[in-house]
């Protein structure tokens, strides 16, 4: 069962939906969520470190468990609901102010513009 901030490796569908492919994924739901549906929600992690709105790059020092075998660009404009059974695994977990850059981002995006 994933945990909040936990970094996984799942099938992710391309934008257009003609494939899939496996990309890492921080998951922003509560473990209660988690824990009470077959779902997760996550955001993407991407190798590609170009700038983007709403994104910023971590390496494995922003990690409590785990480590990242180059640095990652967290895109928090990327958010998916999908189901916990095509988890592959489980290969870490982003400290509490990783999570904390996340969720402000999560804000931003979300909040109404004048």
């Amino acid at each position: 069962m994933p945990d909040q901030r936990d970094v996984l490796l799942i099938p992710i569908p391309l934008t257009d939906l003609t494939s899939q492919r496996r990309r890492p994924v921080i998951v922003i739901s509560n473990d209660e969520y988690n824990r009470s549906t077959d779902d997760v929600v996550v955001v993407a992690m991407t190798s590609n470190l170009r700038p983007a709105d709403y994104s910023f790059t971590i390496t494995s020092v922003d990690l409590d468990v785990g480590t990242l075998q180059r640095p990652s660009r967290i895109r928090v404009d990327k958010i998916y609901t999908l189901a916990q059974s095509i988890v592959v695994k489980r290969f870490g977990q982003v400290n509490e102010a990783t999570f904390d850059r996340i969720r402000q981002l999560l804000s931003e995006l979300v909040s109404k513009k004048p």
